[in-house]
């Protein structure tokens, strides 16, 4: 009997094994290969590029998405460390999140593709050597203007303060971008700190409010398409397809030197699949990935094996491929200091009451 027992013990654990194996094979032939998951610009990435990335990896990507770098720096700081793998701060953000210790180092040998990014782009100073960022997109923060709407000639930041568009603006939900618009019309620094300077600042700020209509950074070309504004401060690649639906939308860099930007792929301290986030940010540097995010958000492309590839409808449209000389006369923001942060936000808060 004792016997019996035993043989029918050794069989159900057998049996046990056997199904547990059978699950882990279903498991590998499903393509499951873990997960990712990543914090990531709103209207940015393109949902078959995630697909692809699964497809291709068998990895699952988890995605989450955010509308200004603050917004992501809140979040990743409310969390447990490692509940984002990776994210996509701009080029300020980096800087301030290495000086926090909140990123972790690339292990640039699985950056096979690196390669593919210009040179130009790369060694920016907020992360010299690329040590803990590789550039995604980049842009400008430029003028849209409806001309069968507005009569009025538009050249720069500071034609938006005229009483003329009251309640005709669609601007971008972002605090360091509008407050820089405003310093740049005023032929300042966007990363001014002199507190005497701020305070004209935060005078011309508030002349912008009744011109404002809507404030929205995650899709400020449907107020423009719509004809809700009939114009706006806006990221270049909204312009860019507000204008292939209405060409009498025009872009228009500002004379007094554009807002520029570089949003870059990062992986975030004790990130639980770091692994994955190599592979993911390695397969985000091929070139074919480059082209399909282009097609679907066209913003300023580092990657210049795929800009090759786009050929002229990319390369010639200046709302797409900002000039050179835009860039050339155009500014980064600097990671700044608590203090000058706080009246920034003061003044913002001012403007949104």
């Amino acid at each position: 009997m004792k016997k019996k027992l035993i043989c029918m013990v050794m069989t159900m654990m057998l049996t046990a094994s056997m199904l547990a194996g059978c699950g882990a094979s279903s498991k590998t032939a499903s393509g499951s290969a873990g997960q990712l998951n990543v914090f990531v610009w709103t209207e940015y990435v393109p949902d078959s590029v995630f697909k692809k990335f699964e497809s291709e990896t068998g990895i699952k990507v988890n995605v989450s998405t955010y509308s200004s770098n603050e917004d992501m720096l809140a979040k990743v700081k409310s969390e447990a460390a490692g509940t984002y793998d990776i994210v996509q701060p701009s080029d300020y953000m980096v800087k301030s999140m290495i000086a926090q210790n909140m990123l972790e180092k690339l292990d640039q040998t699985k950056l096979t593709n690196l390669g593919n990014i210009g040179s130009q782009y790369l060694n920016a100073s907020y992360d010299p050597g690329n040590v803990y960022s590789v550039p995604y997109q980049g842009g400008v923060a430029a003028i849209a203007v409806n001309t069968s709407v507005v009569k009025k000639e538009i050249t720069g930041y500071a034609d938006l303060f005229d009483p003329s568009l009251k309640n005709s603006l669609v601007v971008l939900d972002d605090y360091r971008a509008v407050i820089g618009m405003t310093e740049r019309s005023m032929g300042l620094s966007m990363n001014e700190t002199d507190k005497t300077k701020l305070a004209k600042v935060s005078d011309q700020l508030m002349k912008l409010k009744d011109n404002v209509k809507l404030y929205d950074s995650d899709s400020p070309k449907s107020a423009l398409i719509s004809g809700d504004c009939s114009a706006g401060f806006a990221w270049s690649a909204e312009i860019a397809l507000a204008m292939e639906e209405n060409p009498d939308i025009k872009i228009v860099y500002p004379k007094e030197g554009a807002y520029l930007f570089m949003d870059n792929w990062c992986i975030t301290k004790g990130a639980k699949n770091y692994d994955a986030a190599m592979q993911f940010i390695n397969f985000m540097l091929d070139s074919e990935s480059a082209q399909m995010v282009s097609k679907e958000f066209p913003y300023l492309c580092p990657n210049t094996k795929a800009v090759a590839a786009m050929g002229s409808d990319y390369t010639d449209n200046p709302a797409k491929n900002p000039p050179a000389d835009v860039i050339a006369s155009g500014e980064y923001l600097e990671d700044l200091d608590s203090d000058t942060l706080s009246i920034y936000n003061d003044m913002w808060n001012k403007l949104k009451q």
